[in-house]
């Protein structure tokens, strides 16, 4: 990795205790123009070039470096981007722009390169683990996105690796990002997407972030759902339920449940059922997210008329059901897809 300190993954308050900056108000500056997204030194335009120059010598702003931009003819956005090992070698980090209905951007960004959890539907799973980012390296993907795309409203950390995980860095990211000195980006808009690490989901209630929670069950089923997903077999259904009906009790928040359908495996309506029996003791919104295909997995999208059916099941049970349009297919940036790089006919 650089062997330069990495500006973007400091504070406003690390900043001011580097030893060039001696006076408060240019760090502060040095905070506001990589807050902007600023990249490279020239673009501290208010900055003596002396005092640029010298930082220049022991300090890097960016870590990663963007191999590829692609786009989808549905507006979403996928950057491949580069980050250093220690090794000397590099590895290779997805993040995508995602639009809405009314238009709002979503970054969603990754945590890690690769994914230690090795769910069985999901392609950046079959990639393995090589490291935790960084919360410059984190940001950097927002700022990438952002000179892309324009101003982002929303971030869900959704995308390469198990963000609770790598907690410490995420609330770093979002502290400095939140700083009324700095973007000031609302934690009401950031949402963190666990598969179900439950110490973590624990030391959220306790200690933040103060954002929204998001859980990628599947299935309530703890054979199915093992099946799938390793991690319930260290974290069965019984203890993430506990977890998070504690967390809606200590935070007042209101959890979301993923259910990635998978055709014929998790749609019937005995999996409604057991959704409903999971679910109904802290009222979570439930996100249906259709399976994205992935080549190499033995899986199959689930049919309309899959998707319906479990859904007016939920419905009628009393849950509140969205599901997620499918964006991004074409290039590889769909929900499950990350590290698929080749673009589709």
């Amino acid at each position: 990795m650089c062997s330069k300190i990495h500006l973007t993954n400091l504070t406003l308050e690390e900043i001011n205790s580097l030893p060039e900056v001696d006076k408060a108000y240019r760090g502060l500056q040095i905070f506001q123009w990589i807050s902007r997204g600023a990249g490279t030194y020239s673009e501290m335009t208010n900055l003596p070039k002396v005092f640029k120059d010298e930082l220049d010598k022991s300090y890097t702003l960016w870590n990663t470096k963007i191999l590829e931009t692609l786009k989808d003819s549905d507006g979403t956005i996928k950057l491949r981007i580069e980050v250093p090992e220690d090794s000397g070698k590099t590895s290779v980090i997805e993040t995508v722009l995602l639009h809405d209905l009314e238009t709002r951007k979503t970054a969603c960004l990754s945590s890690q390169a690769g994914c230690p959890m090795g769910c069985k539907f999901c392609m950046t799973g079959k990639l393995g683990f090589s490291r935790n980012l960084d919360a410059g390296e984190i940001l950097e993907q927002f700022y990438a996105l952002e000179k892309e795309a324009g101003t982002i409203q929303n971030i869900v950390f959704m995308g390469m690796g198990e963000p609770l995980l790598n907690l410490k860095n995420i609330r770093k990211a979002i502290e400095i990002l939140s700083s009324p000195k700095g973007r000031n980006f609302s934690t009401r808009r950031i949402t963190i997407s666990t598969c179900g690490i439950v110490p973590a989901i624990y030391e959220m209630a306790e200690n933040g972030p103060d954002t929204r929670l998001a859980v990628s069950l599947t299935s309530a089923d703890d054979e199915i759902r093992s099946s799938l997903m390793p991690v319930n077999d260290k974290y069965p259904l019984k203890e993430l339920k506990k977890a998070l009906i504690y967390y809606t009790g200590k935070t007042k928040k209101r959890i979301t449940l993923e259910a990635a359908l998978l055709g014929k495996v998790n749609t019937d309506s005995d999996s409604a059922a057991q959704l409903y029996t999971f679910a109904k003791d802290f009222k979570p919104l439930i996100n249906l997210i259709p399976w994205n295909p992935v080549e190499g997995l033995d899986f199959s999208e689930p049919t309309e008329k899959e998707i319906r059916n479990f859904s007016t099941k939920l419905i009628s049970m009393g849950l509140q059901v969205t599901i997620r349009h499918k964006k991004g297919r074409n290039i590889g940036g769909a929900c499950g897809q990350l590290g698929r790089v080749s673009k589709q006919p």
